[in-house]
């Protein structure tokens, strides 16, 4: 069950659109190893604007992967790829559909 999520809003560099977007593809992996993160999506609204939207069981979970490697890695490149600072809203999941 989850009970709290995530949503980043990342705008990129008009020249580092394509960069920003193969860096979320790779964090897949990262996001799957998380044990808390139950569900994790990257995704693309317009040419420069994306979007990260996670769920987790507990709030400890949430911080967890605020910790995390994803987190570090995406701070580390955020002056090269990001237009300006991520948007991060804490959110309480009301209701949620997942598989299985």
């Amino acid at each position: 069950m989850v009970t709290v999520g995530l949503v980043v809003e990342l705008e990129a560099k008009a020249d580092k659109s394509e960069q920003l977007a193969a860096f979320l593809t790779s964090a897949l992996p990262l996001a799957q190893a998380e044990p808390a993160t139950i569900a994790w999506f990257a995704m693309r609204t317009s040419p420069t604007t994306f979007w990260i939207v996670d769920a987790f069981p507990t709030a400890a979970g949430r911080q967890a992967h605020l910790d995390g490697p994803i987190a570090a890695a995406l701070m580390a490149s955020a002056d090269e790829l990001l237009a300006s600072p991520p948007r991060l809203l804490t959110a309480d999941v009301l209701a949620s559909k997942l598989p299985g």
